[in-house]
């Protein structure tokens, strides 16, 4: 069974769970970001959502400061996020990434999954806080890192990113305890042994200015 989220800051919402029919409504691109679906984490006090991220012509834009991240209100274990992400055409490109599977503790950086989008690295895997995965061993490395925990890289296979100023597609499909991620219609990486529970999904704030668009995420039946 699948359910298929188009998630807030597209044109069309799907609202669906388990085992009810779905049901859609269109409304324009909402001009906040208080919808429901998302909340927000950042790392200074006082901040607010709006003054680090907003929407532009169904396009979610992150200025990247302070550090910190959208994350879903609901917890989520089996599925396939789509999204397209660029960087802005007349910046550098920088640092952000997707984490899934996320638990425990709000900080900088939480247990969780991440499906990288640094520059040059998207399509790598980064287990942070101790989230446990495997992969081949001459794509693996962890180290213990004293602020953030331990941390698990498993690298991608080749890279498929577009310049700045062109769009990206990332397809991440969660499954039990395997992981994979596709850029722009090539499998990249595929993780096994990942921790299977249910977590928020997450896009990073981390420094640098960063554009997603056409979010969907479907629902994969645990049956």
């Amino acid at each position: 069974m699948r359910n298929t989220i188009n998630i807030p800051f597209v044109v069309m919402i799907c609202l669906c769970h388990f085992g009810c029919s779905i049901q859609s409504k269109s409304q324009g691109t909402p001009s906040r970001l208080d919808d429901g679906f998302w909340s927000f984490y950042s790392a200074e006090p006082g901040v607010e959502m709006e003054d680090i991220w907003r929407i532009e012509d169904d396009v979610l834009i992150s200025n990247g400061f302070p550090l910190g991240y959208l994350y879903s209100m609901d917890q989520f274990d089996n599925f396939v996020l789509t999204l397209e992400w660029r960087w802005p055409p007349d910046k550098e490109p920088g640092k952000g990434g997707v984490l899934i599977r996320m638990t425990g503790e709000r900080k900088i950086w939480p247990r969780s999954l991440e499906a990288q989008i640094n520059a040059g690295d998207a399509g790598d895997f980064w287990g942070l806080d101790g989230y446990t995965l495997s992969g081949p061993n001459d794509r693996m490395r962890s180290l213990d890192h004293e602020q953030f925990g331990k941390l698990t890289n498993l690298r991608k296979t080749e890279a498929l990113e577009k310049p700045a100023g062109q769009w990206n597609r990332y397809k991440i499909r969660a499954e039990g305890d395997t992981v994979t991620l596709t850029i722009n219609g090539v499998e990249v990486n595929k993780a096994t042994g990942c921790e299977a529970h249910k977590g928020h999904i997450c896009l990073t704030s981390e420094g640098s200015e960063i554009h997603f668009r056409n979010i969907q995420l479907k629902l994969l039946s645990n049956q």
